[in-house]
């Protein structure tokens, strides 16, 4: 045998023995691993569709801006609920403002500014 042909058998080698240790790594995660996974992405979906649906509607509803809630609140499942503080309460902000979001309607179900219900939906 050659040494150009004992080279390339160990070339071939060390990509099998390579495939073979990239196949044994990739173990199956256990089920409770899955499931908080997924719990964990569901609240972050959650959680940036309020932040991305909420702000527009409270600017439009008050012509104020907001861009960090002050307040998250949720069961980490279904709704969650941001709350805002407003700057110009007196000069035609708001003071409180207050939006739900429930996974399963995909939207915003509650919105209350100044404790007036701007939009209310039933889940």
């Amino acid at each position: 045998m050659s040494e150009v042909q004992k080279i390339m058998l160990a070339v071939v080698g060390v990509f099998i023995i390579g495939f073979v240790f990239v196949g044994l790594s990739k173990e199956k995660q256990p089920l409770d691993q899955v499931e908080a996974a997924a719990k964990i992405r569901n609240n972050v979906a959650m959680q940036s569709m309020a932040s991305d649906k909420c702000p527009p509607i409270i600017k439009q509803q008050t012509g104020e801006q907001v861009f960090f809630p002050s307040e998250v609140l949720g069961d980490k499942e279904t709704y969650v609920t941001l709350k805002w503080v407003g700057e110009n309460g007196d000069k035609g902000g708001f003071k409180h403002a207050s939006c739900t979001l429930h996974a399963a309607l995909g939207g915003i179900t509650e919105l209350i500014i100044d404790d007036k219900v701007v939009i209310k939906k039933k889940i």
